[in-house]
């Protein structure tokens, strides 16, 4: 039988009897919550300032960051390295113009965020190089000569 009905699948078919349970009631809606978090609908899950895209990546050289920061501006975001994590802060303000009107759905994500991203190498926070552009962040912090050095290849001996 290919499609089995499961009670995770979007469509919220579940096998006769399964919803009869209360443990089979409480996954069905810890599912239904964790499924609204992950769209970014609903009052749970409305999306926070900071909570879209990040990507690390690291070559030879250096270790690379991006971060999608829909909406924010450049001076509005604040980088530093703390001990050997990248910290990214910033705030999203809400534009007041409108002084008299009535909110019927609002899902603009407003106010501060802090991220804090381990890194996976010793960098150099002098010679870090910053690109905001489009709502991206893009970070390219080159690597410390002692972690380029560390780097030490390990012969990987079969039989």
């Amino acid at each position: 039988m290919k499609n089995k009905l499961v009670p995770w699948k979007k469509d919220r078919m579940v096998p006769l009897g399964f919803s009869e349970d209360p443990f089979n009631l409480l996954q069905l809606e810890m599912n239904e919550l964790f499924d609204t978090y992950y769209r970014g609908t609903g009052n749970f899950g409305r999306r926070v300032v900071g909570s879209a895209g990040w990507e690390l990546s690291e070559t030879d050289d250096e270790v690379r960051v991006k971060a999608e920061l829909p909406g924010m501006d450049g001076e509005d975001i604040e980088v530093f390295i703390d001990e050997n994590n990248l910290v990214i802060r910033g705030e999203r303000k809400e534009q007041k113009e409108e002084k008299k009107r009535n909110f019927h759905v609002s899902e603009m994500g407003y106010g501060r965020f802090s991220r804090s991203i381990p890194l996976p190498a010793e960098v150099d926070a002098d010679q870090a190089k910053t690109k905001f552009k489009r709502g991206v962040l893009t970070l390219k912090l080159p690597k410390t000569d002692r972690a380029r050095e560390d780097r030490k290849r390990i012969p990987v001996h079969s039989g």
